[in-house]
């Protein structure tokens, strides 16, 4: 036995602006990413897709390319292994020969080498029978219908009052549709894998944002014990959703490497991202608020329509937001979906928030011109006191004192009200606001705390790091639950070898993880205590599971709640627009780490100015695919079009929603943006734009 302790910090590690711990390995090239990991015979596969959108597979060269020098295996639903699943998935890969959509996984070629794989994909010729498709999202469309639920399992309609007759009595009425195109995921790392059998047993090196959830599916799909399965994904280069479930290139490289009996590596090109691992579906929002004559909001309507696939169903919650956001007795908020020949949509970035959020705070700034109200006031006088549709209150609700510290952060009171009214030679300036809200989660998790005999300490749980800085913020929060130094603490994440944790995703990945943390330290923690330091030489370990902790809590509404700014120039002879000040304001709980969450926040908000001005997937109808499937032709902000980003928040610790009192702060960044940027482009220019992106030809027509 050995004797450790632990030492009561006088400064706690959380709140500490702490630098990534992994951020030296990284820059040292040595942080290894799933296509990285070295073995030994490894072979290559590459996907090749389809040349139509709706169809059959008729025949392939398989049996030509097979005679290419290094070429080990050709695959289609002709050979390919069976899964436990034959349709309704985008995981039945080569599983029929049924082509939903234009790029779908039709084929695939494993070889020696990478090259040699890509140049064989290329030379297969695979014909097809070719049948009618559809492609375009209407408002109109008679094949529009209700789905059960829209993601990840609200109601997809809701109703109280009289809303149309509300509407006919206010004294200001906003009526407006505002669309939103496709938009794609681009991580810096793309989807990857590697997949490795010893028997019946699976190993996955794989780009995922949760591999606890890409174990379970591939144990499913595959007919495995989970036990027989493992997947790492120690390091991943962002996912912004699209890696928050398994995709088909995980599939595939498992089938691949089970063809051909030894260790098979799959990378999707650039061009591949953009065909089948997810996007955010196009949107038609109508928007129609009411208020009275003093501007306290009296209806609100929010009907949306979005896109799925023929093959799986994916209904984006666009309209979920607006059920919490502000007072008015009268509410309906509708989603109604259009299965079309295309592939399906998923997460990214704050999904349903985002789209639907700019839809709301553009419709909240032009009820506030209806109503002569400045655009903060408006938003005060509507700010409920409890949740608007169940009447439950907030476990904290501070959107205005966002809205009032970023007012004078951003000296909003220097604001000129009306249109055109502020220029700096041959550029108009405008300036706009906008809120934003994401809702404060935690699922449960495990964890294991281990103290070692030289008195250091292991916290081991099957969390994601997708680069955000999770390995940080989990030290630092296990250093405080510990009371030891940061320095002392190893943490084991990104591995299914160590304890069950969910995804990281929809801003719960520190809330859900640092509760499994906290408690399995403060466990290890009375233990130490109770053995009076006492280690054995193997260690000591306690494992927490936070499942009956987090049902047992009460239910209330949690939600994070932010304040954007926005300052745009316009050029007035050529449209061309620029941001030149953005602010924002957050209450999200307590701060972790003040520079990882600063990160995150301005890159939430960065992505805002893309969502606003630039990004769009252009759908080529007579073809049914995106034309724009590089990022020479998908646009995104870069550093010239970001000149100041702030991100700010405000003192606030919310310990009903977790042990630390924090609420997440990946996904709200992003989500009022557009909509700060499109009211600035109004103020500016006094030309509304309700179609994102905002271009100058929208400006100057």
């Amino acid at each position: 036995m050995t004797r450790t302790t632990t030492t009561t910090r006088t400064t706690p590690a959380i709140g500490a602006a702490m630098t990534r711990i992994e951020g030296p390995d990284k820059v040292r090239g040595s942080a290894t990413y799933a296509y990285e990991y070295p073995l030994d015979a490894v072979a290559y596969c590459c996907a090749v897709g389809s040349t139509i959108a709706h169809g059959r597979v008729r025949s392939t060269s398989a049996d030509a390319i097979r005679q290419i020098p290094g070429v080990l295996e050709v695959l289609s639903h002709a050979n390919a292994p069976r899964l436990a699943i034959s349709d309704g998935s985008e995981l039945a890969v080569l599983q029929s020969d049924r082509v939903a959509y234009r790029r779908q996984i039709v084929a695939a070629v494993v070889a020696e080498s990478f090259e040699i794989a890509t140049e064989a994909a290329g030379a297969l010729e695979i014909e097809y029978d070719v049948e009618p498709f559809a492609v375009e999202l209407k408002s109109d469309d008679p094949d529009l219908y209700r789905p059960d639920k829209v993601n990840p399992g609200f109601p997809t309609d809701t109703e109280a009052g009289d809303v149309d007759g509300a509407l006919r009595s206010a004294a200001h009425v906003v009526d407006h549709t505002y669309r939103t195109p496709a938009y794609h995921n681009n991580p810096m790392e793309p989807h990857a894998s590697i997949a490795v059998w010893e028997g019946d047993d699976l190993t996955v090196f794989d780009s995922n944002q949760g591999a606890s959830p890409v174990r379970a599916r591939l144990a499913e799909l595959f007919g495995l014990p989970t036990g027989s399965v493992r997947v790492v994904s120690e390091h991943v280069g962002g996912g912004f959703g699209a890696k928050g479930l398994p995709r088909p290139v995980v599939v595939l490289a498992a089938m691949a490497a089970r063809v051909v009996d030894r260790p098979v590596k799959i990378a999707v090109t650039r061009e591949q991202m953009f065909a089948f691992v997810g996007y955010r579906t196009p949107t038609i929002q109508r928007v129609q608020l009411g208020a009275d004559a003093g501007g306290r909001i009296t209806a609100i309507a929010h009907d949306v329509i979005e896109q799925t696939s023929t093959i799986e169903e994916f209904a984006e919650q666009t309209a979920v937001a607006t059920r919490m956001m502000y007072a008015g007795a009268s509410r309906r908020t509708t989603h109604r979906l259009r299965r079309l020949d295309v592939p399906t949509p998923g997460w990214m970035r704050a999904p349903g928030e985002c789209p639907g959020m700019f839809a709301l705070e553009s419709a909240v700034d032009e009820l506030a011109i209806a109503t002569r109200l400045d655009p903060i006031e408006l938003r005060l006088r509507n700010d409920p006191p409890t949740d608007p549709e169940t009447g439950a209150p907030f476990t904290s609700r501070n959107l205005e004192a966002c809205l009032r510290e970023g007012a004078r952060l951003f000296g909003w009171s220097q604001r000129h009200a009306e249109p055109r009214a502020r220029r700096d030679g041959r550029w108009l300036v405008g300036t706009g606001v906008a809120a934003s809200t994401y809702p404060a989660r935690a699922r449960a998790s495990k964890a294991t705390a281990w103290a070692r005999p030289d008195g250091s300490f292991d916290v081991e749980l099957c969390a994601a790091d997708i680069g955000t800085g999770a390995r940080t913020a989990l030290t630092q929060i296990a250093a405080d639950a510990l009371g030891a130094e940061p320095r002392r603490v190893r943490l084991g994440l990104g591995d299914t070898n160590f304890s069950e944790a969910p995804l990281a995703g929809g801003s719960m990945g520190t809330s859900s993880w640092g509760w499994a943390v906290t408690r399995a330290c403060e466990g290890l923690r009375a233990r130490l205590a109770a053995a009076n330091g006492s280690v054995p030489v193997a260690g000591l370990a306690v494992e927490v599971d936070t499942k009956d902790e987090i049902e047992r809590r009460a239910q209330r509404p949690a939600h994070a709640f932010g304040a954007q700014f926005a300052e745009v120039r316009v050029d007035e002879d050529t449209g061309e627009i620029r941001v030149a000040r953005l602010l924002g304001v957050f209450a999200a709980g307590r701060i972790v780490n003040p520079m990882t969450a600063r990160s995150q926040l301005i890159g939430g908000m960065t992505m805002g100015i893309s969502m606003a001005l630039l990004e769009a997937s252009l759908l080529d109808r007579e073809y049914g695919d995106y034309l724009n499937h590089d990022l020479a032709q998908y646009e995104i902000a870069t550093c010239a079009d970001v000149p100041m980003v702030e991100a700010h928040w405000i003192d606030e610790r919310d310990d009903f929603v977790n042990p630390m009192g924090a609420k997440g702060v990946g996904e709200i960044g992003i989500v009022g943006t557009a909509a700060a940027i499109a009211n600035a482009t109004y103020n500016a220019t006094g030309v509304r734009v309700r179609d994102l992106p905002i271009r100058l030809e929208k400006l100057i027509g």
